[in-house]
């Protein structure tokens, strides 16, 4: 069952969805060579509750950290490590946070110092295909519209589109009715509402779509050792359109980035 939320609780939502981005900035100063998963998780877990709010991943689930940290190969769901980041690694950062009852969950894929070309491209064209899904969250459209157009988009460039994980709903729990595929025929699934808040997150791989899984029960792998790039938003239906809650600026802040790409998902101006 989908669970609509009102304008009032949409706006707690972007509390706490501004806490993870806000966490998402203060470690892309921190991602470089040497550092280990371990010390940035408790560097998040420490900025999070200093903001405010409580790491909505630690214990979720019995997950025991309060980042997913995935480096290279790793597609979600990694367990933070005493293993050092390397000079042209890449790592997906998947961060939750609870606030006044309502949850906050998205990711960013960072680039550790210079990346081979085809890595880089593969960041480009995930984060693109983020954009891309959330313009088919609209009025009259369907679940499996945004899946299509993230698939579609992805697979043209020649990327595998991973099956097995899928976005969700928000709320005041992590996760919530719809699943929000990457994939998808247009037309199906079910109909967009007012007031819905979904987590979307294009998980692509540079080569097969087929994953594994570790032993420790949580860590995603692709098949073939690829490396594999993961982008989230946090969005709301808002005046029949998308509105985002979350926000990458804090990262481009950070590392110097100038972009636009979110402008036209903001209905009113971010206060940053």
């Amino acid at each position: 069952m989908i669970i609509v939320k009102t304008a009032e609780e949409i706006e707690l939502m972007r509390e706490s969805a501004l806490i993870v981005s806000k966490t998402l900035g203060m470690l892309a100063k921190e991602v470089k060579p040497g550092v280990t998963t371990l010390q940035l998780d408790a560097l998040a877990e420490t900025f999070i509750r200093d903001h405010g709010g409580v790491p909505g991943f630690l214990g979720l689930y019995d997950f025991p950290n309060s980042l997913c940290m995935s480096p290279n190969a790793q597609v979600v769901h990694g367990i933070p490590n005493d293993t050092p980041l390397v000079e042209g690694d890449i790592i997906s950062i998947d961060c939750g946070v609870l606030k006044n009852e309502f949850y906050g969950d998205h990711a960013y894929t960072f680039e550790v110092g210079e990346v081979a070309p085809e890595t880089k491209k593969l960041l480009d064209i995930t984060k693109e295909s983020l954009y891309v899904g959330i313009r088919q969250f609209k009025k009259g459209n369907r679940v499996q519209d945004v899946g299509y157009a993230i698939q579609k988009y992805t697979e043209d460039h020649g990327y595998g589109v991973v099956r097995e994980l899928v976005g969700h709903g928000l709320g005041r729990k992590m996760h919530e009715d719809p699943e929000m595929p990457n994939y998808g025929k247009r037309g199906r699934g079910k109909k967009f509402v007012e007031g819905m808040v979904v987590a979307i997150e294009p998980m692509i791989n540079l080569g097969t779509r087929r994953i594994k899984q570790l032993k420790d029960g949580w860590t995603i792998l692709t098949a073939d050792g690829k490396p594999s790039a993961h982008f989230e938003h946090n969005v709301a239906l808002v005046g029949g359109k998308p509105e985002l809650l979350s926000t990458f600026q804090y990262v481009y802040d950070a590392l110097g980035i100038e972009s636009g790409e979110e402008e036209e998902f903001r209905q009113k101006k971010l206060q940053l």
